[in-house]
């Protein structure tokens, strides 16, 4: 089985594009959503396992990351990027033939939860690292990072990479950083830039937008969920706490919970194997 993923492109609720890469051709479909500040190339891993496994694996950048179109209305807050995931559900069973399992790490969870309160637009729901109630703590920890140069860019890929590495000090460094290169985009002023756009977190419509009434809304899509639905914690996360993961258990009394040790809120990134077993195990 070929290893090279096919191109597609979606639309997204505001009629924005979303580029996306497809794994395998497998009866069985699951949309892979990144995190906040990613792109759909975190995912590489992962959906060759799913596409080895029999699935159609449909790796997604979602609005303003990656590939896909940066709105120009700068609608970034949760639930736009919930009503996309909602459209890309209704695409991908249209086109695919079936109804997809929804993998969502952090923002992707988010969205693919908010999603399942609007419609039912997915078959199963893997939150990786991620629930209603997150530790703000861990939230702006990311958030720094992720803000520290996002208007000034990098002078090198090597210095992004020393970045990440202070980031993420328990992860090993690869051993080369041109894998970096999917996460950033040169400009024509020489310097490197992440490959999300900066209205994300500092425009008129951001992610801490409805960071007031979330947390609510997205209980309320947890106690309704009816869907199998499996929770993967990091161990070592600083976003979801062990108490937060049962406070999400107790809402969704049906769902599985495996908690990846050595792992921290990247769990794919941090123990893909061990991460992409569990998926595995739980959606056959």
């Amino acid at each position: 089985m070929s290893q090279h993923p096919r191109h597609a492109r979606f639309t997204g609720h505001d009629g924005n594009r979303l580029e996306a890469d497809v794994y395998g051709h497998g009866e069985k479909v699951a949309l892979l959503l990144h995190g906040g500040g990613q792109t759909r190339h975190a995912w590489r891993a992962t959906a060759r396992r799913l596409a080895e496994r029999g699935f159609t694996a449909i790796a997604v950048d979602q609005r303003g990351h990656g590939d896909s179109e940066w709105v120009a209305s700068g609608a970034y807050a949760f639930a736009d990027y919930g009503r996309d995931a909602v459209a890309l559900g209704r695409e991908i069973a249209e086109r695919f033939g079936a109804k997809p399992a929804a993998i969502g790490a952090s923002l992707g969870g988010i969205a693919s939860l908010h999603a399942l309160g609007l419609e039912p637009c997915f078959s199963a729901l893997v939150l990786v690292d991620i629930v209603p109630r997150m530790e703000e703590t861990g939230v702006r920890h990311v958030q720094s990072f992720m803000r520290a140069h996002a208007r000034e860019g990098f002078g090198s890929i090597e210095e992004a990479a020393e970045s990440v590495a202070s980031y993420l000090p328990h992860r090993t460094r690869p051993p080369s950083v041109e894998g970096l290169k999917k996460n950033l985009r040169l400009r024509e002023d020489g310097r490197w830039y992440w490959h999300w756009d900066p209205a994300f977190l500092e425009g008129g419509r951001t992610v801490n937008t409805d960071r007031g009434t979330i947390v609510a809304t997205l209980e309320d899509a947890a106690r309704q969920l009816t869907v199998p639905t499996l929770l993967v914690r990091g161990n070592a996360s600083d976003i979801v706490s062990q108490e937060s993961a049962d406070a999400f258990l107790a809402l969704v009394p049906h769902a599985r919970f495996v908690d990846v040790s050595g792992a921290g809120h990247m769990v794919a990134g941090d123990k893909n194997d061990i991460f992409a077993d569990a998926i595995l195990s739980f959606l056959g």
